[in-house]
This record gives structure tokens, sequence and C-alpha cells, in this order.
């Protein structure tokens, strides 16, 4: 039996996708798998047992994604999955952000034992009134699987879209509308866009993207939304934007003791993918990935790993090597198993930065004592025999 553990709740339409040869244990020290959503992994010792983690989401930043692939451990994430549910709510904060509706929502409240409160409202409610977004600005930075689909609907809503992303891939490209303006300079969203909505991965050269220095090169009254990661954005910087009104409003889904108190902020409770749909997709999709990985060892959607199919194993026996990407790699494994009696019918070897992943089909079955060899190879971080 295959055993794995669930870190956080996941959907059961995405456990149901596990076979009778697979149960799920409490301890994720004796997992083969291990199914995450939000809880933390950096403080987590891996034992030598544990292949893959698939997290039911996009993000990856609670996982050390370097000490697992040092220890052979490939970590898969569910790009797009969630991106309907995501960009529904960024259309909500475009709307939210443009018109002071949940001010005249609260103001409403506060007027509900008055028995004029139709007459009150008449003159009350130019206290709220905003703007429509059909024909104003707006710029997507990161055309990924959501940013590319908010494009796409704020397009259809009337917007003039301009989106940005030095990396953008083709199936991205091929998503996109055509009336989308593709921008090569991210400083033109921040001098023409009235909105500005972010849509990148946390790295170390995104990180406070959006700091004083570029909301200064931003339009007065501009309104920002985050609905990508939390340090995108630096929080101090914000505020002093609001205040000074450089920033009309700053549109949030991740709520902290800055945000939450900074006046002219709209702070939602992390809602982007938290919708019945959104966390049934994830949980499928990570399903899926994990069992591919340890039934055939395919990898797909990895983010330390490269992307590596070889299908259904029709001959004897499958291995997979997961090792640094350095040279001669690939010839000292294949004569290793050559001295080792074993011929190779099908191999492929992918590479992604630092790191690199082996897949070997055999004529014959592989012994104990050839794995042990291939394991005191120097680069190599796990073997693992599939079939």
């Amino acid at each position: 039996m295959r055993k794995i553990s669930c870190l956080n709740a996941i959907a059961d339409c995405g456990l149901a996708r596990l076979t009778d040869e697979y149960i799920k244990v409490e301890n994720p020290a004796e997992a083969e798998g291990i199914l995450v959503r939000s809880a933390s992994m950096h403080e987590m010792e891996f034992s030598d047992e544990l292949y893959a983690i698939a997290r039911a989401g996009a993000g990856v930043n609670n996982i050390p994604l370097d000490r697992c692939a040092e220890k052979g451990i490939v970590v898969f994430n569910t790009p797009g999955a969630n991106k309907n549910g995501v960009k529904e709510l960024v259309l909500a904060g475009l709307l939210l952000s443009s018109r002071d509706i949940v001010g005249g929502i609260e103001w409403c409240r506060t007027q509900k034992d008055e028995p004029d409160i139709e007459k009150k409202v008449e003159k009350g409610k130019k206290a709220f009134a905003g703007c429509e977004i059909k024909g104003k600005k707006l710029g997507v930075i990161g055309l990924g699987a959501i940013g590319c689909e908010v494009a796409n609907a704020a397009i259809g809503l009337g917007m003039d879209v301009y989106g940005y992303d030095p990396f953008i891939s083709v199936n991205a490209a091929w998503m996109l509308s055509r009336s989308v303006k593709h921008i090569l300079d991210v400083d033109t969203i921040y001098r023409e866009c009235d909105y500005i909505t972010i849509h990148v991965p946390l790295m170390d050269t995104t990180k406070h993207m959006i700091c004083k220095d570029s909301m200064e090169k931003m339009r007065d009254g501009v309104v920002i939304l985050n609905f990508a990661r939390d340090l995108l954005v630096n929080d101090d910087d914000m505020e002093a934007a609001l205040q000074s009104g450089k920033v009309r409003k700053y549109v949030t889904d991740f709520p902290n003791a800055k945000t939450a108190s900074m006046e002219g902020a709209i702070v939602i409770p992390h809602l982007g993918a938290s919708t019945e749909e959104s966390e049934e997709n994830c949980a499928m999709m990570a399903v899926d990935e994990l069992r591919d990985y340890l039934e055939n060892g395919n990898i797909r959607n990895s983010v330390n790993f490269p992307a590596c199919d070889m299908g259904v194993c029709n001959d004897v026996a499958r291995i997979a090597v997961l090792h640094a990407n350095i040279p001669n790699m690939i010839g000292q494994v294949t004569a290793m198993l050559g001295n080792d009696g074993i011929n190779i019918t099908h191999m492929t070897n992918k590479s992604r930065g630092q790191y690199s992943y082996m897949l070997l089909d055999l004529e014959s079955t592989v012994n104990a004592e050839a794995i042990k060899h291939l394991e005191k190879i120097q680069g190599v971080f796990k073997v693992r025999v599939i079939k």
C-alpha cells in the first residue's frame, strides 16, 4: 500500500481519486506522498521514504523547495486550478474600489431604525458615489493563468487593458485576448494606468515591487489590487501613499495588523481561491499529479524539478534518478547500469536550473546492489524503483 498524508483538509472529490492501493496515514513521517494547502513545512523533517509533496494551490512559499530537491523530493503545485475563483474576486475588487459600495452598505445599516430612511438615502447617497470602470486603463502585471483570466475579463467589461510579463509562456500568450496591449516595460503601466493588479510569484526580485519608488511613477489617485502575495507590496509605503492621496484605494486579499487598520484599504480575508469549485479543482489536480509521479515517475507542474513524461512503462522495469545538474551524470548512470548487466530500452534526462531528473526503462529487473551503486554517484539525490 502507498501511504499518503494530508497536512490540511483536502476536498473529498480529490481524495476519491486515490485507488485502493493508497492509504491515508496521520503521521507524515510514514508517508510516500504528502498533500498540503497552507500548512508551513519549513520546520519539518523529511523522511527518506518521502518522494513527493503536492500543494493544492499555486503558491509554494510554505514549502522549502531547495531542501526538498536535495533530498530527492519532488514538489508539485496546481497552477490554474483556482484561476476562475481568483479572477472573479479581482473583478469584485475593481468594482469595490471604484464605487464606495462597502461604505454605502455600512452607512445604510446605521440608518436602519430611521422612519424616513428612504429620504435620507436619497440625500446621503452622493457621499458614496464613484466612477465606472468601463473605459479606464487597467495594468495587469504578470500574465500567468490568473493574470490572463483577469485581463480577458476586463476587456469584456470595456476596460483598456495593458499587460506586462517578460516571461510570458506560449500557452499564456495564446490564451490572451488580442485586445490586451502587451507592454515591454512595467514603467509604462505605472505611468498610464488608473488601476494596477499584480499576479506574480513572490521571489527575491518581486518582494516589495510595489513600494515608494514604483508608486511615485504612478498616476495620482491610482487603485492598486493585490490578490497574489502579501509581500509583493511594502505596507509602510502603501500606508503613506494612501494618506497622501497618491493611491486612492488599495485592495488586498491579505489581512495583517498593518493592512487591516489602513484608511483607504479594502481588506478581504484571503478569499481568492476560497470557493468550492477552486478547492475541488486544486484537490483533484494535486492528487492526479501525485499519483502519476508515484506510479509512473512522470512529473507535471513541479516547482523544483523539470517536467518529464514517459507515459506508462511497458518494459520490465523503470527507475528514476533525481540528481544535480552536473556534467557526465548520464554517462555515469548508464555505465553503472551497464557494469551490472542491465540494458536500457528507453530513457530521458531533463534539467531545470541546478536540478535534473532521469527516467530509465530497463529490459530486466534491477537489484538492490545496482541501486546502491547508483546512489553512491556524487550528485545523486535519490534513486527510486518505480516498476
